[in-house]
């Protein structure tokens, strides 16, 4: 484990050119989900994993249970606030993914997605072009350390003190066209990124159809015929990021509207020529619900909190180590800290948080102690692949990903 920013993309270029050598390769979905949108397949949901602690042995496990499944419909991903406080780079990401490919025999596409690389809608607001510049970066390293999955995410900016559906959208369709087209200059040559929008914050009101069309129609105007657009399309209905938690730190049921989901997926492919839409926060909903998505046809469906929660309620990490993050949230989170709440509510919402400056100490526990937590969730991983219906996809995704040249 390394601090030094040189030896470290030695150490992820040196992975890279080995999975690569191996067959384990950087793809973009793109391909695959266009042959959805065509209506060439359907009947399953893509799982998109943020893995925010113990990276490695994790994505060790992912590999595992698609290679006893055969399934290669499975991407990874990061968002832009998850990088900061799980202190993972954009290289360091893709690497440890690549390297757990390697160690595992994995071969064939591999999809790592930046996730939510989101607009700040208070930042957007004081200067735009600054706000955009900083995406655009954030985009031109990802898409340079195999990031070939980018999810934009300016529903932030909609507006909805606009007395019309066009003019609400107004600023989220336009700067997620300006995004589009700048990822179209800096994909590698043979590579098309695939691209996904959002209407619909999550956290808030239900995205409509009336929405959907209201951003398509606005990013089709702007893109023009010259650019190639986006592939799937993220919708709210219903869920929060982390889910609600309740006074004794379990999560709240979430009343998720799959009617609305299954008939926003249709229009998206039908109209539109999209894979799909696609369902974040989910990871916490009850067991029962995941074969829903696939039922509704819904293209992809972001998980990540679960994992994070299993990782701290396990009963093989540490106590000690568990307490001591717990004490430093106390100190450095504490402006988090809201009135009635109680300490369950507390750690729950903010010990991610910790996940970065305790970083070194995860990664460092006894390597029993990290396979341990790793089998309970391998088992979560086979679960939801089950569910989600991507058993027995490998050879289908391998005829449409394409390596680079």
């Amino acid at each position: 484990m390394t601090d030094d920013p040189a030896e470290k993309r030695r150490l992820a270029e040196s992975i890279f050119e080995v999975a690569k050598a191996s067959g384990a390769y950087p793809a973009s979905i793109q391909e695959f989900y266009m042959a959805r949108g065509r209506g060439e397949f359907a009947g399953f949901t893509v799982p998109a994993m943020n893995l925010r602690s113990l990276t490695y042995d994790l994505a060790c496990r992912v590999f595992r249970v698609a290679e006893k499944n055969s399934s290669g419909a499975f991407i990874f991903e990061i968002a832009r606030s998850e990088m900061g406080y799980t202190n993972q780079s954009l290289l360091e990401y893709s690497s440890v993914v690549l390297a757990a490919a390697l160690k595992e025999g994995y071969e064939g596409p591999v999809f790592v997605q930046g996730d939510h690389f989101q607009a700040n809608a208070s930042k957007f607001n004081e200067n735009s072009a600054n706000e955009i510049g900083a995406l655009k970066s954030l985009i031109s390293d990802a898409v340079a350390v195999g990031f070939y999955n980018i999810g934009i995410d300016s529903s932030t900016l909609v507006d909805l003190s606009k007395p019309d559906l066009k003019g609400q959208q107004l600023h989220n369709y336009e700067v997620c066209a300006e995004l589009t087209r700048f990822i179209r200059r800096v994909e590698p040559s043979g590579i098309t990124v695939s691209v996904g929008g959002e209407i619909g914050e999550i956290g808030h009101q239900n995205s409509t159809p009336e929405d959907l069309h209201a951003f398509m129609a606005g990013l089709k105007e702007k893109l023009g015929q010259e650019s190639v657009g986006i592939s799937k399309i993220s919708v709210q209905t219903g869920t929060t990021h982390g889910g609600v938690v309740l006074p004794n730190g379990s999560v709240a049921q979430v009343n998720l509207d799959f009617n609305t989901l299954k008939a926003l997926s249709k229009i998206a492919r039908d109209e539109y020529g999209l894979a799909g839409a696609v369902q974040h926060g989910a990871s916490t909903l009850p067991p029962e619900a995941f074969h829903k998505f696939p039922e509704c046809e819904t293209a992809e469906v972001h998980l990540a909190t679960e994992f994070q929660n299993m990782i701290y309620d396990s009963e093989h990490f540490p106590s000690d180590l568990k307490k001591k993050i717990y004490d430093w949230l106390r100190m450095n989170a504490r402006n988090e800290a809201k009135q009635g709440e109680t300490e369950e509510q507390f750690f729950y919402k903010t010990r991610k948080r910790a996940l970065g400056p305790f970083k070194k100490e995860i990664m460092s526990l006894s390597p029993e102690t990290r396979s341990a937590i790793a089998d309970e969730i391998e088992e979560k991983f086979d679960f939801l692949f089950r569910q989600l219906r991507v058993i027995g996809k490998k050879d289908l995704v391998e005829k449409y990903a394409r390596r680079e040249n």
